[in-house]
């Protein structure tokens, strides 16, 4: 006969008085962060973390734009022992090296009037020099004047400021001048100095890296965030991470996006002694992320780390951005990604529908282009080049 096993009580209860907090607007500690990633009721914490993004941006929109990601090099002079990206030197195999004019041309294919944003981030060449850069920018915005460019990390603007002998404001000044319109969230990693002094030493720290998205607050730039996760971390480094985070847009206030980064472990010095990491893991990270991060307006599953998939589910655990159409990205896939390395609108659009949500799609300021808020089929793949129309700002308050 077989016997009837009891159904595990639910450890809300565990988390009682977070969840009060939660109920009342109320900041968590890093104590209440360190409970949230410790505790296995993923469905409470999800629950919860779907919570403050509804306070904060309703329970209905999921963003997403047309972007183009552009990596120029490859050629890095700094080793972080996570990457799989970087060459150190040109003549390595599978190194380049694209010129401003190369750029151009390479992306001209992927580029229409929708599309309002350029990713770029790339490796820290150790010859080219800093006019290098501001080339690129300058050569972008001459041939796609009405498309944004979101470009380099902290991390690079430290390294500008090392070749230059010049100071972080400076750099980014002459950086804003060239075309710059608002900095990514990557080089982030994280900061705790006793994991970042083994994951990547030669790379600007903790504090460093705040001072540096600080000065572009004060310039009036937007940047995003990122936090590296599943690697040698542990959940003390994790909260310490978004801690900081959350102290430095207190002080500052410019961070659109925060962006959780899974650690992909192939081809790296680091992954040889790591697996993948899991889904529970993602989703807990995201959830607990947008829960202490209640100062950031948005928290992104980016689709092509995490796959499809997940991306979706994160979308019920917090996340509010499923990132864009990417078209081309080296860096992951390097480390062995396995998800396409571009989606179209429709793509994107199926995705979101699928779970319930509503598609906006917005530029890099999360201004919104459209808000797609017919059946699907109205958005049929045939009629997408149809679409591609000139872009039209309309500020709309989502609520």
């Amino acid at each position: 006969m077989l016997q009837t096993l009891p159904i595990p009580a639910t450890q809300t209860s565990d988390l009682s008085d977070i969840v009060a907090k939660v109920d009342a607007g109320e900041r968590l500690s890093y104590d209440d962060g360190l409970r949230l990633f410790r505790s296995n009721d993923l469905l409470t914490v999800g629950q919860l973390a779907n919570q403050v993004n509804t306070r904060i941006n309703g329970d209905k929109y999921v963003y997403f734009n047309q972007n183009r990601h552009i990596n120029p090099t490859n050629v890095c002079a700094f080793h972080c022992n996570f990457c799989s990206f970087a060459k150190f030197k040109e003549d390595t195999p599978g190194a380049y090296t694209w010129t401003p004019e190369q750029i151009v041309e390479r992306i001209r294919p992927d580029v229409h009037n929708r599309v309002t944003e350029f990713h770029i981030v790339g490796g820290l060449h150790p010859t080219l020099g800093f006019d290098y850069y501001v080339d690129i920018l300058r050569a972008l915005k001459k041939e796609y004047p009405w498309v944004h460019l979101k470009a380099f990390t902290g991390v690079e603007i430290d390294f500008f400021a090392q070749l230059t002998g010049k100071d972080h404001r400076t750099v980014l000044e002459e950086l804003i001048e060239a075309g710059l319109g608002s900095m990514p969230g990557g080089g982030a990693e994280i900061f705790h100095p006793d994991i970042r002094n083994k994951i990547c030493p030669e790379k600007a720290d903790a504090a460093t890296w705040l001072a540096i998205h600080g000065i572009a607050h004060d310039l009036g730039l937007h940047t995003n965030a990122t936090m590296l996760y599943g690697h040698i971390e542990s959940y003390e480094h994790r909260v310490d991470h978004l801690i900081r985070l959350r102290e430095q847009q207190d002080r500052s206030g410019g961070f659109n996006t925060f962006i959780p980064l899974r650690y992909h472990p192939e081809n790296n010095n680091l992954g040889r002694r790591l697996d993948w990491t899991t889904a529970h893991d993602t989703l807990k990270t995201i959830a607990v992320s947008r829960i202490l991060l209640d100062n950031f307006p948005h928290v992104k599953a980016y689709w092509i780390m995490l796959t499809p998939p997940i991306a979706q589910l994160a979308l019920h655990f917090g996340a509010d951005d499923i990132d864009g159409t990417v078209v081309e990205e080296k860096i992951y896939h390097d480390a062995g990604a396995t998800t396409e390395e571009q989606l179209d609108k429709f793509d994107l659009l199926r995705l979101i529908k699928a779970v319930g949500k509503t598609p906006v799609e917005r530029d890099t300021l999360y201004n919104v282009i459209e808000i797609y808020d017919q059946p699907i089929e109205t958005y049929a793949p045939d009629s997408r080049k149809t679409r591609r129309g000139e872009v039209k700002i309309t500020h709309i308050e989502l609520n």
